[in-house]
């Protein structure tokens, strides 16, 4: 299963929501937009806070920049 930490206006998480749309790809979005209790979770589990972060629960791989997100949706699941 794969999980996107996000919030809507960020430009790179709409790249990142792009390629999943595009390799047909169901996902869980998060939305943990900034100052919230939703985006504490982000410093727990990733130890940043910052968006977007990619959990890929089956492959056990968990990953910031959407650059790198794109390039391994790609790789993975294109």
């Amino acid at each position: 299963m794969l999980e996107l930490y996000q919030f809507e206006t960020c430009p790179y998480c709409k790249k990142v929501r792009a390629k999943l749309s595009e390799l047909n790809l169901d996902y869980i979005c998060r939305n943990v937009s900034k100052f919230t209790k939703k985006r504490e979770i982000l410093t727990v589990i990733g130890d940043r806070d910052q968006v977007p972060y990619l959990v890929d629960l089956d492959k056990q791989v968990f990953m910031y920049e959407s650059d790198t997100i794109v390039e391994y949706l790609e790789k993975t699941y294109g």
